[in-house]
């Protein structure tokens, strides 16, 4: 395997984008932590809620990017995974202290219980469309990705037992041992926790021998091929890998709105996800991080001007791509691939 080769700018360089990029993680990680320091001091109870928002877009972003930037696997229906994560949690509580029994099973408000067996139905769903998906490339695989985010979302639309169109309220959120996911602090330093350790466990998984391969692959498939890789468990397993992570954003989601509803699997949602990579910078995992916080911050400011704030928000998407291919972070963390 040692004669893949990624592309690289020398040893300096590389130290160089390294230090870049721990610097802007560390300091990152600084400033979102005195957030609920700097509400309370300005007494903005909503900055909490703004920047949770914030941070559970910034995961998704993450599990997007590796998948977009790393195995240049363009899935325009990434947010089926969000919708089912938030899904499963906000029906099983439902059953738990609402309604009957589901199966036979009461249900549980437990997060110990409730949150492994969303994860698992994000990932049984991503290996599914993966394999499916995967046999194709291009165009086709844009396609299909989009296709069963589209059955996603009209089943959940045809859930009428649990709201339809309208969605499904959660009557209390998620209990995990040791912290009050009700309190409002308490539930964005553990959303944060959560983006930090998975935003780790991305970078060192590119970094490792599986990123490096995955990366081959993307750069040419046929040269990796020929010296022995099949693409496809690396592949498959990437795309597993970001729907569980995307599933997570979901669960975080329905417990921090405590609502469900079907525009969470909705294409517009992969496309807003799709956009919030591409600002930050594909392929270098902190940038959606960033981008995340620019593209929610200018929609926040243009709601509040007008109601066709998209209208604006198109255009400026379209600039940054054309000024610069990389996003609006990309160059300066240093993209690792052309």
């Amino acid at each position: 395997m040692s004669g893949i080769a990624v592309p690289g700018r020398g040893t300096a360089g590389l130290f160089t984008q390294w230090n870049r990029r721990a610097v802007f993680g560390w300091v990152g990680l600084l400033l979102l932590a005195l957030v609920p320091v700097a509400s309370h001091a300005t007494d903005t109870p909503y900055l909490i809620n703004a920047m949770t928002r914030f941070v559970i877009y910034g995961l998704a972003a993450v599990s997007l990017d590796l998948v977009l930037g790393y195995g240049a696997l363009i899935s325009f229906g990434h947010a089926m995974f969000f919708g089912l994560g938030g899904y499963v949690v906000a029906i099983i509580t439902f059953h738990a202290v609402e309604a009957g029994p589901l199966f036979g099973w009461a249900g549980s408000t437990q997060a110990l219980v409730v949150w492994p067996i969303a994860l698992a139905c994000c990932a049984l769903l991503g290996w599914v469309v993966g394999y499916l998906a995967l046999r194709t490339s291009g165009v086709q695989f844009i396609m299909i990705t989009l296709a069963f985010g589209q059955i996603v979302y009209f089943i959940l639309v045809s859930l009428q037992v649990y709201g339809g169109d309208d969605g499904l309220m959660m009557s209390q959120r998620s209990r995990l041992p040791g912290i009050d996911l009700a309190d409002p602090v308490s539930f964005y330093y553990f959303s944060l926790a959560v983006l930090a350790l998975w935003t780790v466990f991305c970078v060192k998984l590119v970094n490792s021998r599986y990123g490096m391969v995955l990366q081959a692959l993307r750069q040419s498939e046929r040269r990796a091929v020929n010296l022995g890789v099949a693409p496809m468990p690396y592949r498959l397993s990437a795309f597993v890998i970001s729907a569980v992570g995307t599933g997570m954003a979901g669960i975080l989601w329905a417990n921090y709105a405590e609502l469900v509803t079907p525009d969470m699997a909705a294409w517009t949602k992969s496309g807003e996800l799709m956009a919030i990579v591409i600002l930050g910078g594909v392929g270098t995992l902190l940038g959606p991080i960033a981008g995340a916080g620019v593209f929610l911050g200018l929609e926040q400011a243009l709601s509040a001007w007008t109601e066709h704030w998209m209208f604006i928000m198109g255009p400026i998407l379209v600039l940054v791509v054309l000024a610069g291919k990389h996003g609006l972070f990309g160059h300066w963390l240093g993209k690792r691939h052309g």
